[in-house]
């Protein structure tokens, strides 16, 4: 197939930094490292790579007549819980092609209780939960601890640490209180899955979509040893341990929940499912992520494609392929 122009489209820590916003407020966006990585691997493949920038920076030049044979997107943007659909929006309203999956599925993906109820309601494993709103609203959760409540709308583990197990109706109200007020949103409260903690890349659409690799998620070192939170992640070299589950049963019944959800959700080109197993070891569907992070040290779908033997310009050439198939490029 010919070579691709493709617009790179993301948000970049270092710049926001530089503009004022706080560390915090930057932790889904990607480093410098990481979106040279990606134009690096692209060229490798052998397209013709311009750096856009913003989802604003897309809709300037979009609006000024610029085209990309493809939008390679992997823009959080900034505010809002359907932020990571704007550029998306934008891109089909100038009638651009762009990778991975459409505005409504990413803004029903990043509401975490909207994504499960769409989860439910297809049949599929997750568990129970409860939304609060008000600081109030904590005492009357009908659902026996140990719970975990985190941000309804947040991604990258943002607002996880080892505070959001809670043992008691006591704890769970301190909790929900330092929450709401750090992020001023709804909050998902749900039973704490003892489990093991699973993550499913999928590459692919509609019946052609596969499950590239599962991989289980321990947590071997430092104090917060029950969940993926914003800590083991941000020191996984030391505090995370990787292993795909090949032929395994659990694996195989977490690539049928996985790619259940993917489908259920609408999601496009690729995708990470993330799973964790109840009492009984069930997967059950935690969250999906439709534009799942690429860094090459450090994205989980780069580090179990690793594992499974692709280098990461391959990895990239699935899903432009995904993508360039779906657009009919």
């Amino acid at each position: 197939m010919r070579p691709l122009t493709i617009g790179l489209a993301y948000d970049c820590k270092e710049d926001y930094l530089a503009a004022g916003f706080a560390p915090h407020e930057v932790m889904d966006f990607d480093a410098r490292e990481t979106i040279a990585a990606l134009e690096a691997s692209l060229a490798a493949l052998g397209h013709r790579v311009e750096r856009v920038g913003r989802g604003l920076d897309l809709a300037r030049r979009l609006a000024a007549g610029g085209r990309w044979d493809l939008v390679f997107n992997i823009a959080e943007g900034v505010s809002g819980r359907s932020r990571e659909a704007q550029v998306p929006a934008v891109c089909e309203m100038y009638g651009q092609p762009y990778t991975f999956s459409d505005p409504l599925t990413c803004a029903l993906t990043l509401d975490k209780p909207l994504a499960k109820r769409v989860v439910r309601d297809c049949g599929l494993p997750t568990a129970d939960f409860a939304i609060v709103e008000r600081a109030e609203e904590a005492a009357a959760v009908d659902l026996p601890p140990p719970l975990f409540v985190k941000p309804a709308a947040e991604g990258s583990s943002k607002g996880i640490s080892a505070r959001s197990k809670v043992e008691s109706r006591e704890e769970l109200v301190t909790a929900v209180g330092e929450l709401l007020a750090a992020f001023r949103q709804p909050l998902l409260v749900e039973p704490f899955l003892p489990g093991r903690e699973l993550t499913v890349g999928i590459v692919g659409n509609g019946d052609s979509a596969r499950p590239l690799a599962v991989m289980e998620v321990a947590f071997v070192a430092g104090e917060d040893r029950e969940a993926y939170t914003a800590l083991n992640k941000g020191d996984f070299e030391a505090r995370v341990s990787y292993t795909l589950l090949d032929g395994e049963p659990l694996g195989v019944r977490a690539r049928e929940v996985a790619l259940g959800a993917y489908r259920a959700l609408g999601c496009r080109d690729a995708a990470r499912i993330d799973l964790r197993c109840d009492a009984a070891g069930e997967p059950q569907f935690l969250e999906a992520n439709p534009l799942p992070g690429l860094s090459p040290q450090s994205g989980d779908l780069p580090i179990m494609s690793r594992l499974a033997g692709l280098t990461h310009p391959e990895l990239l050439r699935r899903i432009v392929d995904a993508a360039r198939e779906r657009w009919g490029i």
